[in-house]
């Protein structure tokens, strides 16, 4: 919930700073939640760090990602996922989950239940059947109980004709008063079909397909009113993510955009009334490494 009580912190790291300032974080609140946007350059791979220790990871980035993603988890001591959701077969999103399935136990699989004809899609599949994971299709409006004080609510998934795109998991996540809500690579008559059928307000959004044309209509964002907008690209990518109309939408409303093309990996820590972001580069960093590429 979007209210004036409040209290934000944003906190842009200096290089010589990363390390003291990550230590002090990990040391306060037992009872916060973290979500991570883990830089995977243009893919989507997003970890959820409950308040009771599960660790659910949204998608993968591409395959070469994978041996990032599962770097990254290790270096926050995880050697297993509870849940993983992989929103659509695309291989920005589960090309790099090959890597993290051979690597750690997972103890659940959600899937869109969108199948596709790609060598990637039909490694994923074999690597679920090689390691025995239990696999479930998401169904709309589905609740999932992972945490006792976790909200998570399935708000989109496969159905006839639609696309992979259009098939994407879409997750909201609400921790008290904070919500977040993933939206994959939703396009805009998704976004129109959720604001009537729930509530889409959410204080932290990962933009939709990273920033494409295809999604991130104004009237959508203004329903969501989100406090922050998270963006996952590759700098210079072959698609021009993100467009200029997205980031004009979001700053109509007034959404402070983070991307990890410019901050890299991005940790949101909430304790359900204020948050913390917590990027691994400052802008000047990420200002400085994309002029030099």
């Amino acid at each position: 919930m979007r209210t004036h009580h409040k209290r934000v912190i944003l906190i842009l790291f200096l290089s010589m700073l990363i390390s003291t300032s990550f230590s002090v974080v990990e040391a306060t609140d037992e009872n916060s939640m973290k979500i991570h946007f883990i830089d995977v350059g243009q893919g989507d791979s997003m970890l959820i760090q409950t308040p009771t220790d599960k660790n659910i990871l949204i998608d993968g980035g591409p395959p070469e990602a994978g041996k990032k993603v599962v770097a990254y988890l290790k270096k926050h001591d995880i050697d297993q996922l509870d849940l993983l959701f992989a929103t659509h077969p695309d291989i920005d999103h589960i090309g790099g989950l090959l890597y993290v399935m051979k690597t750690m136990p997972i103890q659940l699989i959600i899937d869109s239940g969108k199948l596709h004809t790609t060598k990637t899609y039909r490694q994923y599949l074999h690597e679920i059947s090689m390691q025995k994971i239990p696999i479930h299709t998401a169904k709309e409006s589905e609740m999932i109980r992972i945490d006792e004080d976790v909200d998570i609510q399935i708000l989109n998934t496969y159905e006839h004709f639609k696309s992979s795109n259009q098939s994407s998991i879409v997750v909201k996540a609400s921790y008290k008063d904070m919500s977040f809500l993933f939206l994959g690579d939703v396009e805009v008559a998704q976004e129109k079909a959720l604001m009537k059928k729930y509530s889409v307000q959410a204080d932290v959004v990962k933009v939709a397909h990273h920033g494409s044309k295809s999604s991130s209509s104004l009237p959508f964002l203004q329903a969501v009113n989100p406090s922050v907008a998270i963006l996952t690209y590759l700098k210079n990518n072959d698609y021009g993510h993100p467009v200029p109309k997205v980031i004009k939408n979001l700053n109509q409303v007034n959404a402070q955009i983070y991307s990890t093309a410019v901050f890299g990996d991005l940790i949101i820590q909430t304790n359900g009334e204020g948050y913390f972001i917590l990027p691994s580069k400052s802008p000047a960093e990420g200002i400085i490494e994309k002029q030099a590429e």
